[in-house]
């Protein structure tokens, strides 16, 4: 009876919610919040800059979030490489000090807090030629207008940067009376015209001041109380920029400082000065403003202009709009000769005449064009979401729950999608998209969560990639073994499969090839495994059958591989030059070199030859009929398959334990790519000795499995953010609501593409040979013409 429930269930789910329904349900969602989005960017203002400046929250302690965007953390370097031959001014009070020295410590991180604290203190940085310089005027008054004035005047260099703020000795002085709120009003009055003026040509920020801790406050400080700080606060912002509403050139209020500080100030040491951290954060968050727009950070969104198009993406905009208006024009050619054969009522009669002419086939250049035409629309969002500042986007934060709840809940629903397997092979169809699916997810999750900073997840996550690279090898192996198909059809096949999504989001997205690096990953596998099995002698099972020699010819194969292999990961400077070579090199490098593909080559380096291996023994053992693979049957006999499964659950569990005590990221990556094929082949046999396991698999995982692919790929763009460094913002306020609507439009994405892939490589790879011939000479021809275009776009950018 609970079975009957649960498969009813199950089956009033998916009639009632189907993958169309869904699709719909996911385009009504990207319409509403595209329109709601522009409409806010339009009359609320599209300045990530007023929103960095004046909003945002903690994500745990000491991790500040932007409202709407991303902040990058600077280090010495670019910060030096942002402020060199400027020249920098803090003017104020011992708060404006204390934000004056975090601000140097991005410089030079060696300086120490020291010298006259009542007093100027100069800072220089010959190497860059940065000069910054903090100026002691403690209340807004003459002597600081006249500083201010100075500037405005052609005999005396201005300062590219001026941050100014006063307040708390006006109220100290004066014991909080209201005369002195007055006089601040009429000098801020009198130096506002001066700052409005130095803003046409510098940026100038006024800070607002900090709530106080009052209970902590000592008491020649007691009259400085939040009421008088809101009042003082309250003046500047309305006096500031009253002038020049509509001008650009304004005085930046920096407000943000006020909400650090309401969360932060119980941790002062005297109730009046923030701690550290809060002064970094404030720090930090000057360095965003000024130089996002100049270094141009991946993860630093705020204060960054929308990117220009490129050549290519103005083509690719072009081609695509085509596309659509194509299969527009098409689709209404064919409704109209559909609507002049269809049968008419007669009216006498009343009885309707059959039609004499059937509605005809959906032709190769129709579907051709619907395909491109969804791809265009589907191409339009991914920009939206990454390249245009439509959407919002917020840096990722990671704790324990937001990684290790999510996998609970995903484990549940695979549970709850438990089927009988069609066929109970080792490692059959069904069984290793389950894999993939449930692996994909983990690593989504992963991605999400910034669980990376969690070095033990890092670890496991390592071997769900070297586990995909497995199955790479494991499935080529087998296929071309047992079918001994070396056409060139199977390969192109392949090929447009893994890259015809990652091609068009480096046109669309101008990213380079290896910035996915896991299709040109495997891509390269794919190749390493065909060049292996193809180059003379072609050993496949039925010719080895027939002489067991073969099979020995077939392992040096495999040693010789292994060999070359191990040459290269211990021969950077081979390696480098291999891929260096044009037009490899426009393929493989990132950032001007080749390090990165290397890098990712050499984490994973074995995992593919263990997984031919494993192929070539498996198929060796069901050949010879050592193993049973019946249905409810153990793999070996029952002593065997025991023994083997203590190894293999020993084997899982120390692996675990070995990573999760990891200490060092580097140290572990160097042993990874030896050991990371003992967990796998653990799971392996776990997943397949005993039958009852063997004879299940989820279809809630193996449906993500089948598009696991696509969803690596898509998560960089409309999943996550910034090419992966943050999180895609639809819903702001709304976390938990913010991921499952992304989430749902995202997979729907995923899921569409992987069928427009499948649609087009049927038209794009013929099976006959000349046709396929032609298709491959127009293919050269395209990346011929994308090579010299961006050749042009890379001369015309330096």
């Amino acid at each position: 009876m609970a079975a009957l429930a649960y498969t009813g269930g199950k089956r009033e789910i998916n009639y009632y919610f189907s993958v169309r329904s869904a699709k719909a349900l996911a385009l009504g969602a990207v319409l509403l919040l595209t329109a709601c989005h522009a409409a806010s960017r339009r009359y609320r203002g599209g300045d990530t800059c007023e929103y960095l400046l004046s909003s945002g929250r903690f994500l745990g302690e000491k991790v500040w979030q932007p409202h709407s965007c991303m902040m990058h953390k600077y280090k010495n370097s670019e910060a030096k490489n942002c402020l060199v031959d400027k020249h920098i001014v803090f003017i104020g009070d011992s708060r404006i000090r204390q934000l004056f020295y975090s601000f140097i410590k991005l410089i030079n991180p060696q300086v120490k807090e020291e010298g006259n604290k009542h007093g100027n203190i100069p800072f220089e940085d010959k190497s860059a030629s940065i000069k910054v310089d903090f100026l002691w005027y403690p209340e807004v008054n003459g002597s600081m207008r006249q500083r201010i004035k100075s500037w405005t005047e052609g005999s005396v260099a201005k300062p590219h940067i001026i941050v100014a703020g006063a307040a708390t000795w006006s109220i100290k002085i004066h014991n909080g009376s209201n005369e002195a709120l007055t006089q601040y009003k009429i000098n801020i009055t009198s130096i506002a015209p001066l700052l409005e003026k130095l803003a046409k040509s510098s940026d100038v920020y006024w800070v607002l001041q900090d709530p106080v801790y009052e209970d902590m406050l000592s008491e020649s400080r007691k009259m400085i109380t939040n009421e008088k700080i809101d009042a003082y606060n309250e003046a500047a912002v309305r006096i500031l920029n009253s002038s020049s509403r509509n001008s650009k050139a304004k005085v930046k209020v920096f407000s943000v400082s006020k909400l650090i500080a309401q969360e932060t100030i119980m941790k002062s040491a005297d109730g009046l000065h923030l701690p550290e951290s809060s002064r970094d954060t404030n720090a930090m968050i000057l360095m965003n403003v000024y130089c996002n727009k100049i270094m141009k950070p991946i993860d630093g969104s705020c204060c960054q202009p929308q990117p220009p198009l490129t050549l290519i993406q103005k083509l690719a905009f072009c081609f695509f709009t085509l596309s659509i208006i194509g299969y527009l024009i098409m689709n209404l050619i064919h409704r109209n000769n559909y609507r002049k054969n269809k049968s008419c009522a007669d009216l006498e009669s009343g009885e309707e005449r059959k039609p004499a002419i059937s509605t005809p086939n959906v032709s190769t250049l129709e579907m051709l064009l619907h395909s491109f035409c969804k791809l265009g629309l589907i191409m339009t969002y991914f920009y939206l979401c990454d390249r245009a500042n439509l959407f919002m986007k917020e840096n990722k934060f990671y704790t324990h729950s937001s990684f290790f709840i999510p996998i609970v809940y995903i484990l549940v629903l695979g549970v709850f999608y438990t089927e009988n397997t069609k066929e109970t092979k080792v490692l059959n169809r069904e069984q290793t998209d389950e894999w993939k699916g449930w692996m994909q997810l983990v690593i989504l999750i992963y991605h999400i969560s910034g669980a990376s900073t969690f070095l033990p997840v890092y670890m496991h996550i390592r071997v769900l990639v070297a586990a995909y690279l497995f199955q790479t090898g494991y499935g080529h192996f087998s296929y071309f073994w047992i079918k001994g198909d070396f056409a060139v059809y199977r390969v192109c096949q392949v090929l447009f499969r893994l890259n015809f999504l990652v091609v068009v989001l480096c046109i669309v997205m101008d990213r380079p090839y290896q910035f996915y690096y896991f299709v040109p990953l495997v891509t390269v596998w794919f190749m390493i495994i065909y060049a292996t099995l193809a180059i003379w002698p072609q050993i496949v099972q039925k010719k080895a059958n027939g002489n067991c020699l073969w099979h020995f010819g077939l392992l040096l194969k495999l040693i010789c591989l292994l060999t070359c292999i191990y040459f290269l990961s211990y021969s950077q400077g081979a390696f480098e030059k291999i891929f260096s070579f044009w037009p490899l090199s426009k393929c493989f490098e990132l950032n001007g070199n080749v390090y990165e593909w290397w890098f990712r080559w050499k984490l994973d380096r074995y995992v593919v030859f263990h997984g031919m291996l494993f192929a070539f023994i498996y198929l060796a053992l069901q050949k010879r009929q050592m193993i049973s693979e019946g249905k409810g049957d153990p793999l070996f006999s029952n002593r065997v398959s025991n023994v083997l499964l203590f190894i293999s659950v020993v084997s899982f569990l120390t692996y675990s334990i070995w990573a999760s005590s990891c200490k060092n990221k580097t140290e572990c990556n160097e042993l990874h790519p030896s050991v990371s094929v003992v967990q796998i082949l653990a799971f392996i046999l776990i997943r397949n000795i005993p039958g009852y396991v063997r004879s299940v698999y989820s279809s809630f995982f193996a449906w993500f499995g089948k598009i696991s692919l696509e969803l690596f790929i898509c998560q960089y763009h409309i999943w996550l953010a910034a090419d992966t460094k943050g999180i895609l913002v639809l819903i702001p306020g709304y976390p938990m609501f913010n991921v499952l609507v992304s989430t749902f439009i995202f997979v729907c994405v995923a899921h569409e593409i992987s069928q427009i892939t499948n649609d087009l490589a049927q038209i794009v790879v013929p099976k006959d040979n000349s046709t396929l011939l032609k298709r491959l000479l127009c293919v050269a021809g395209f990346f011929s013409g994308l090579l010299l275009f961006s050749a042009m776009q890379d001369q015309s950018r330096h």
